[in-house]
């Protein structure tokens, strides 16, 4: 069986920037280790896997080579964009169902994305020997839900860390996001995003992890909609905005390639 691949380069507006994920539309579910078979091939840090649903929706999963995850940002965006740019589906608008419930997806004028996740609260939480030592730097405050929120005064103490992968990966979370203030005044926060855990040292732009850092940053500066980098090696920008108990995500995506996967 063969089925529609593309490589996307998501929360980019040219390539070779962003953070790339594979698409794969399907029209029924293969087996669960089939899935995770095709992202451990893909070797990508996420491979979405669409099909149509019920009442005009899409179903989605998302696998990074390891393990199957419940939510994914840049793979979602890189979804909707092959079904809206690419597939020429005749809506501006569309929804996903997914293991977080169903994430609704709107097309705006200036050809990005608006993404439409749950706000993941989060509690405070110890500062931990192995995460100082996994992270090599001290943060301010650390907060806590499925990922672990660690916030440092500086742009530049996020930009210079260089985390010991393996230490952080014995950690009792999906990823570890650092973050900071923005110091240049091109964005309202800066971040990165390590996640060694699921297979995944650095994440280029992490969607999902602004659904924790949305909400904490606009009760810190007093703001709802925020402008947001994501200072990796490739590096990523998005824009965010607070709305009750919903993050809405903006950003563009490109593709890079487009091909065919075989399965049996």
């Amino acid at each position: 069986m063969k089925i529609p691949f593309y490589q996307v380069d998501a929360f980019a507006d040219s390539l070779f920037a962003g953070n790339p994920a594979a698409v794969c539309l399907l029209e029924e579910w293969p087996a669960t280790e089939v899935l995770q078979q095709v992202a451990t091939e893909n070797n990508l840090s996420e491979t979405a896997f669409v099909m149509p649903a019920k009442r005009g929706k899409w179903a989605i999963r998302w696998f990074t080579p390891k393990v199957e995850v419940d939510l994914c940002g840049h793979a979602t965006l890189a979804a909707a964009h092959v079904l809206l740019r690419e597939r020429d589906l005749a809506a501006d608008k569309l929804v996903f169902t997914s293991p977080s419930g169903d994430l609704k997806i709107s097309c705006l004028d200036d050809m990005s994305l608006r993404m439409d996740f749950p706000v993941v609260a989060t509690r405070g939480a110890k500062v931990s020997p192995t995460l100082l030592e996994g992270l090599g730097g001290y943060p301010s405050e650390v907060r806590r839900a499925d990922d672990c929120l660690c916030i440092f005064d500086y742009e530049e103490i996020v930009r210079e860390l260089q985390p010991d992968f393996r230490l952080l990966s014995r950690l009792p979370f999906r990823g570890i996001i650092v973050t900071a203030p923005s110091s240049n005044g091109q964005a309202d926060f800066v971040s990165r995003f390590f996640a060694p855990s699921v297979g995944i040292d650095e994440d280029p732009v992490t969607g999902s992890a602004h659904c924790i850092l949305a909400p904490y940053w606009a009760k810190r500066l007093g703001k709802e909609r925020l402008e947001a980098k994501q200072v990796s090696e490739r590096g990523g920008k998005l824009a965010c905005e607070l709305r009750g108990d919903r993050v809405l995500i903006e950003g563009k995506a490109i593709t890079y390639l487009r091909g065919e996967v075989e399965m049996a």
